[in-house]
């Protein structure tokens, strides 16, 4: 079963000879070019898959890595977790700079994917500056897998998150997945890649921040409950933030309003792993927990953010929250400069027309922006209540 990626398209579009695929293992880079491979080798041109995991690849483009590429020289190459090698994007460059100068046509070369942020940023930042184009994948969104069939929930969905083997094969064990996900991924690779050396109190992070998922970051507080400073905590959830398991929201600030809190907000960015660090291992008790309100939430940033990823739009997301309790989960400024409030409910209802929002009133004074309700379930678009499984095509079409 293939599930079709929504960057597809971008990714087809672009001919840079250089394309890097970041984002998590296991959410489908490898995939998602294997797929793409049936027309990268244009006009007959092979293409090889390397796979950097593969121990003695590594060890040859580690040692000679303008040797592996001469072996392929003339054919495409996709190169798996090419961070893992990293002396092989300084024979990528010369590659590169001899295609230029020899006035080569521009098109696709090579195509790397990278699970590991941290690694990739050492390897990359001067060897292929300018060189290559970078793009981002996650998860599956709520859309896609709606779209891919099936009768699966949106509470199987919100449980399991977006990793396509639970879809593509469903034997696979959901908690056994995310378990050993968490214990290579989460406790091995970032923990290395990081160089972290209090591991227990960094997975015990990880999980009281799974808690928070939907909630005002306050890193204070997290300090004290695992045992380690301020600045510790900082480094860690910058870590997390750029391993894309987890994003902030700002705050959306005006000079009009000195009552706007300034905090950030916490998202994962998948709720099967939200859902696993925070102990759940089945769905039942997860739709009476009282989480259950802001995993929902952060399904609904995710859908938004993966959205703007996917389709390559350049939206800013903000949470709105005054000191005096005027809230709205989400703020969205699109393309175009439009505003719109988006509030996220696990059940649909009607948008209170009588909830005040003053000081979004004296912030937006030529009229406050729209504001819509995302609800859990529900077939159809009823006046301004979405359900999720439309928000992706609803905030396209704004």
């Amino acid at each position: 079963m293939w599930i079709k990626r929504d960057i597809s398209h971008i990714l087809q579009k672009n001919q840079d000879f250089i394309q890097i695929l970041i984002g998590p293992r296991q959410c489908g880079k490898s995939s998602l070019l294997h797929n793409l491979s049936k027309d990268f080798g244009q006009n007959g041109e092979e293409f090889v898959e390397l796979s950097m995991d593969d121990l003695n690849l590594r060890k040859l483009a580690l040692e000679d890595p303008q040797g592996l590429l001469d072996q392929y020289d003339g054919k495409k190459l996709i190169i798996d977790e090419a961070q893992l090698a990293p002396e092989i994007f300084y024979a990528l460059k010369r590659k590169i700079d001899l295609l230029k100068r020899a006035h080569h046509r521009r098109e696709i070369m090579f195509r790397l994917t990278g699970s590991n942020q941290i690694l990739m940023d050492r390897s990359v930042k001067e060897s292929l500056a300018g060189r290559a184009s970078y793009f981002d994948l996650n998860t599956l969104s709520v859309a896609e897998i709606l779209a891919a069939g099936g009768n699966t929930s949106m509470a199987e969905i919100l449980f399991k998150g977006g990793w396509p083997e639970l879809y593509t094969d469903p034997t696979i064990s959901t908690k056994k997945y995310l378990d050993d996900y968490i214990r290579t991924y989460v406790e091995k690779d970032i923990v290395l890649a990081a160089g972290i050396q209090k591991q227990n109190e960094f997975i015990r992070f990880a999980q009281l921040l799974a808690g928070r998922t939907g909630h005002q970051l306050n890193f204070s507080e997290l300090s004290k409950e695992v045992g380690v400073s301020n600045e510790t905590i900082h480094d860690w959830t910058s870590i997390l933030e750029r391993m894309k398991m987890i994003a902030l929201v700002p705050p959306y600030f005006s000079n009009q309003s000195k009552r706007l809190v300034k905090a950030p907000r916490v998202y994962f960015l998948d709720t099967g792993l939200a859902c696993r660090l925070q102990g759940h291992s089945e769905i039942a008790p997860l739709l009476s927990s009282p989480q259950l309100g802001h995993l929902f939430e952060t399904l609904v940033f995710g859908e938004i953010y993966k959205t703007a990823k996917n389709f390559d739009r350049d939206w800013k997301i903000f949470h709105w929250r005054t000191r005096d309790g005027e809230e709205v989960d989400f703020l969205i400024q699109m393309e175009n400069q439009k505003f719109l409030f988006l509030e996220a409910k696990v059940s649909f209802q009607m948008l209170d027309g009588n909830k005040k929002l003053v000081e979004a009133k004296k912030v937006f004074k030529d009229g406050l922006p729209p504001r819509f309700l995302c609800h859990m379930s529900g077939d159809q678009i009823l006046g301004h209540a979405v359900p999720i499984k439309y928000l992706r095509d609803f905030l396209l079409n704004q």
